[in-house]
């Protein structure tokens, strides 16, 4: 009979506080390392803190001369 050898669990960097967090199906909230940092992480997505800024089009300009 042959034993199967289960790979040894990662650990990632917490995105909200960096300590070290369980990447495993025994973690509810990886990739954080707590359920508190999960809701910091969703309050600044609905604070909208995760944002890209791009540059105006020159459509929704409306300074320019037609």
């Amino acid at each position: 009979m042959t034993e199967s050898v289960q790979p040894e669990a990662r650990r990632v960097p917490c995105p909200t506080c960096g300590r070290p967090a369980l990447f495993a199906a025994q973690n509810a909230w990886r990739p954080f390392c707590s359920e508190r940092c999960r809701g910091v992480d969703l309050g600044a997505w609905a604070n909208e803190r995760y944002r890209v800024e791009v540059a105006p089009s020159p459509e929704a300009d409306d300074t320019l001369p037609d």
